[in-house]
């Protein structure tokens, strides 16, 4: 009863692993979710004052399809104030969710049978929306031993005359890597050569840097800003997962395209949602500078707990807020009840069930030898998290 294009999609890897983690806990269980990519931090005071000053003013109605000008005019100052990136308002658009602008972009820029070039590992949605439109992913495997990084020499390898996109994400969800100045440049030299792809850069996760480097975007390249789509929001760096907004800055006339797709799906997002996130982007990044912190305080403590466990390959995250280690070391292994780990799956499956922590296997972000821990959770979760996970680890034989 179902149409082909349902059938041809999978299930969201980090909503399943939720799902399962929901329902064991509503069974009495007592687990550990280092699933999901949501900041354990609420949202800052002054972020939701702007929202019940927004309600108090009636900002109940419909918005503009693409968003509140006051917001776009916010999105403008801020690309120019972070990136020194010039964006006019025409070319913002704001979305239920960076999620809704992924798909947006691809169903306005990608036809059937064209390709698109996609680094693995890569966040789950991406291959989704891509198929969603009728195109091809080309996925790149990359190396742990390189922090999972495509280089501009495997691009090209797999450049087509029906290539039509490069889809990435810097900082990285599922790796936490980010791609220097240097990196992009000779990405982008490849790029120029071949006009007929447009680049999509996915940077939601932009302040969320543990370098003393500044965050770069390949837009701010200015021979390829014009084949440039910048993907961005508010959920992850101001901790507003469920205020559903994510914003691009685009050619305009893909950001037209967007707009005029948008407008017979969704329309304008929340309008309370919006003067929220007026208020995050006007505010300096400095007002998130705790939840960096933490982060990558997390982020090295998750570290030394997990040398301490014998067959788990790592690697030192640049940004957001995962890891993504190799763990095919326990594959082939068994359980205590006989049952074999065949793959990263399997693993996640048994860590669920028996240490009572949600990863997310490493097939989802196509990269079967690897599991996502995400350490937006408290020090004290990490530290009970990883001791349950040694013990089970050592119990498999």
């Amino acid at each position: 009863m179902v149409s082909n294009r349902v059938l041809n999609i999978s299930e969201s890897a980090t909503l399943a692993m939720a799902r399962m983690t929901r329902a064991l806990k509503a069974q009495g269980k007592n687990v550990i979710g280092l699933s999901l990519g949501e900041p354990d931090f609420n949202t800052p005071d002054f972020i939701k004052l702007a929202a019940k000053q927004a309600i108090d003013e009636n900002y109940s109605k419909y918005t503009p399809v693409p968003g509140l000008l006051e917001l776009r005019e916010a999105i403008v100052t801020k690309l120019k104030r972070d990136n020194n990136l010039a964006y006019t308002t025409d070319q913002i658009v704001v979305s239920t969710g960076a999620k809704q602008s992924l798909a947006n972009v691809c169903q306005a820029v990608l036809n059937p049978g064209d390709e698109v070039l996609l680094p693995a590992p890569y966040w789950v949605t991406y291959k989704e929306v891509i198929k969603l439109a009728g195109a091809v992913p080309v996925v790149i495997d990359t190396s742990i031993e390189h922090n999972f990084k495509v280089t501009a020499q495997q691009l090209e390898a797999h450049i087509s005359p029906k290539t039509k996109m490069l889809l990435y994400s810097s900082p990285s969800n599922p790796t936490g890597s980010l791609y220097s100045k240097q990196e992009l440049e000779e990405i982008a030299s490849l790029m120029l050569k071949h006009d007929q792809i447009v680049i999509v850069s996915d940077e939601i996760y932009e302040h969320i840097n543990f370098t003393k480097q500044a965050h770069q975007s390949i837009a701010s390249i200015d021979e390829l800003k014009e084949r440039v789509i910048v993907v961005n929001g508010v959920s992850k760096a101001f901790a507003m997962t469920g205020w559903r907004l994510g914003w691009i800055a685009a050619p305009l006339s893909i950001a037209q395209a967007c707009t005029k797709i948008q407008g017979q799906v969704t329309s304008g997002t929340c309008a309370v949602s919006q003067k929220a996130a007026q208020a995050a982007l006007l505010a300096e990044p400095k007002s998130i500078a705790y939840m960096v912190e933490a982060f990558e305080e997390r982020k090295t403590l998750l570290l030394e707990k997990l040398a301490e466990i014998k067959g788990i390959q790592t690697y030192e995250p640049q940004g957001a807020f995962y890891l993504f280690p190799d763990v095919s070391a326990f594959f082939s292994k068994q359980t205590p009840k006989g049952e074999l780990i065949k793959d990263s799956n399997d693993l996640c499956m048994y860590l669920l069930n028996q240490a009572l922590v949600s990863l997310v296997p490493g097939d989802a972000f196509d990269k079967p030898n690897c599991l996502r821990i995400s350490y937006a959770a408290s020090k004290e979760d990490l530290i009970e998290a990883i001791q349950r996970i040694k013990l089970a680890l050592n119990a498999l034989t």
